[in-house]
């Protein structure tokens, strides 16, 4: 299987490296030009707002035709879109470049719709494992090279070297990655917007997509409050801030190739992502009590657990629901409602930092992170009661 999955990831390391290096810059950025962190939070709003209009657009696409050409796309406007920040003079270009990046994005979708075209449906927990090691990974380097080049160079280097790893994955994916859905299985016709609509009607795929949106919405209210959080609550500097997404990257790949599919095979999905969830309500309701790196480092142990398990089980369940055919639509679609949580969810956490403080960053991320794991338990009932009927 990993033979297979091989040039997907490697193309998705090169290109996590260089979007992580955005990931713990960006706040620091946008007040560098004086905002606010409501406006930090609003920028993440106008990106994600742009991937959920186009994101299940690219994956309908990609299921016609084709996953490569799509990707190649979504590299094309990450490249210009990065390119620019190095140059922006003000808040509109940064927003700009933004909207470029978004609008042509999507690629979370396609990569895990290829990955599941190129292995068996009970190996899908493994592989989008895998591809959780290589974001992991990737946030290895990124965020640390990032501080390093920011601490020499200041900002411009961070994104020209982003965009410069962008054009190297374009000319990867270009030349070396192959198509993964066979002539056959490709229609070229136009995008079918009741296909993508439809998803969300699905008695088998609702409680999934439901349970999906509340993760969402706790994880995308943390990841762009987190460079704050730890500002105000901890004081540390970009570069101290850069380090620690370093090191969570580190726990994310040892959890993602060691534990996730192991995990997946003993407990389910479903075992898999309520264990994951509780460990995400622990790291949340723990974030008003962190006043040392000790402190810090339990609780990011918590939520490293947490968000592999819990983001890995439930697109797993989403996928297996799922036919063949229509792998690049749902996960699109799953992926869409990262992109609504990226809407709603930071100018929320954003704005409780900026009124009450960095106590109260993770207050919303708690209550939907309860919201999942309660889904979550209430679907597994249901389940086990519809598998003992029919024992």
């Amino acid at each position: 299987m990993v033979r297979r999955l091989l040039p997907i990831l490697g193309i998705t390391f090169i290109d996590i490296v260089g979007f992580s290096m955005l990931i713990p810059i960006l706040p620091y950025f946008v007040t560098h030009f004086g905002a606010s962190p409501f406006v930090v939070g609003l920028l993440a709003s106008v990106f994600s707002l742009c991937q959920l209009v186009s994101g299940p657009i690219w994956g309908h696409l990609s299921d016609r035709l084709g996953r490569k050409w799509v990707l190649i796309i979504s590299q094309i406007g990450a490249t210009i879109g990065w390119a620019m920040l190095a140059f922006a003079p003000n808040l509109w270009i940064v927003f700009l470049a933004r909207v470029i990046e978004g609008t042509s994005g999507g690629n979370i979708g396609i990569t895990q719709a290829y990955a599941a075209d190129v292995v068996r449906g009970d190996e899908r927990a493994r592989a989008f494992g895998l591809i959780g090691a290589m974001f992991g990974l990737g946030m290895i380097f990124g965020p640390a090279g990032s501080g390093f080049l920011f601490a020499r160079f200041g900002y411009p280097a961070p994104f020209l070297t982003a965009a410069a790893l962008q054009l190297l994955t374009l000319l990867l994916t270009v030349f070396f990655l192959p198509e993964s859905r066979k002539r056959g299985e490709l229609e070229a016709t136009g995008v079918d917007f009741k296909a993508i609509v439809t998803n969300f009607s699905k008695p088998i795929l609702r409680p999934l997509l439901l349970q999906k949106m509340a993760l969402s919405l706790s994880l995308y209210g943390w990841y762009m409050v987190i460079a704050l959080y730890l500002k105000g609550q901890l004081h540390f500097t970009l570069v101290e801030t850069t380090a620690y997404y370093s090191l969570f990257a580190v726990l994310g790949v040892l959890i993602n190739v060691f534990v996730v599919g192991a995990l997946s095979k003993r407990l389910g999905d479903r075992g898999m992502s309520s264990i994951g969830l509780a460990s995400l309500v622990l790291s949340f309701a723990w974030v008003p009590f962190v006043h040392s790196v000790p402190a810090l480092i339990g609780s990011m142990v918590l939520f490293s657990i947490g968000q592999s398990l819990a983001s890995t089980g439930v697109t797993a369940m989403i996928s297996n629901a799922s036919s063949d055919r229509e792998q690049g639509t749902v996960l699109s679609v799953a992926s869409s409602l990262d992109s609504v949580a990226g809407v709603i969810a930071p100018p929320i956490s954003t704005g409780m930092l900026a009124i009450f403080g960095s106590a109260y960053s993770g207050a919303e991320s708690l209550l939907f992170a309860a919201v999942s794991l309660l889904l979550g338990t209430r679907a597994g009932k249901r389940e086990r009661a519809a598998a003992d009927a029919n024992a």
